[in-house]
């Protein structure tokens, strides 16, 4: 493990998210997992490995803004590199933004643009898009606008209903999350001065923003 490379992951609920990056045995260190939730059962796949948890209850807090100042003060307890949010359900203040610009990343069910927000397959059933997918991102104040790393694609197939689409995304999730902070500790990509993201390749710089199935390597 890289101990320079140290990561804090962000849940709400199941981790399935979660369980893919720590079933990808990446070259980085998840230095701890944190719920606003007790009954998260992400919190387990983290204990069973050793790794430290913490619950932050949303509800004993007055507010947005006391919250996310103490869940701050928990990640910061564990000095991370880059904050990861593997569906965690909560829209976060932009003071806790900005206090980890550069350094927080989401993995958002859609091919962002399209689609921010809830309900994304559901959306993207109703506008008959021949594609659908999953974007990793960085996170700004603005919701689900922030800058690209990369995205998944995934087809949509005549029959398909909001749960079937649902999870051929998720499918593509847990491939791609992996992929993306894997490539992150190993130096693969950059979020450069202009808001970019930058891949490098075989000593070449490019924008890799799309992939398929067929592409994880």
């Amino acid at each position: 493990m890289n101990a320079e490379r140290r990561v804090v992951v962000l849940i709400s609920g199941r981790g399935s998210n979660l369980g893919a990056l720590l079933e990808a045995r990446l070259p980085l260190q998840v230095v701890a997992v944190i719920s606003p939730r007790a009954d998260a059962a992400g919190l387990g796949l983290a204990q069973v490995r050793g790794i430290p948890t913490r619950v932050i209850p949303a509800e004993g807090y007055a507010g947005r803004t006391d919250f996310d100042q103490a869940l701050q003060q928990a990640i910061d307890g564990f000095a991370p590199d880059l904050v990861v949010l593997a569906g965690f359900m909560r829209i976060l203040t932009p003071e806790f933004v900005a206090h980890y610009q550069g350094r927080l990343v989401n993995i958002h069910p859609s091919l962002l643009p399209a689609f921010p927000g809830l309900h994304t397959h559901r959306r993207a059933l109703a506008e008959g898009v021949a594609v659908h997918g999953c974007t990793v991102h960085f996170v700004t104040p603005e919701l689900d606008r922030g800058p690209i790393v990369a995205q998944g694609v995934v087809p949509v197939v005549f029959g398909d209903d909001e749960a079937t689409l649902a999870a051929r995304v998720l499918s593509m999730e847990h491939r791609l999350f992996p992929y993306v902070l894997r490539a992150w500790a190993e130096s693969r990509w950059v979020l450069g001065a202009d808001g970019q993201v930058r891949w490098r390749d075989d000593s070449r710089e490019q924008n890799l923003r799309l992939l398929w199935a067929g592409e994880f390597q």
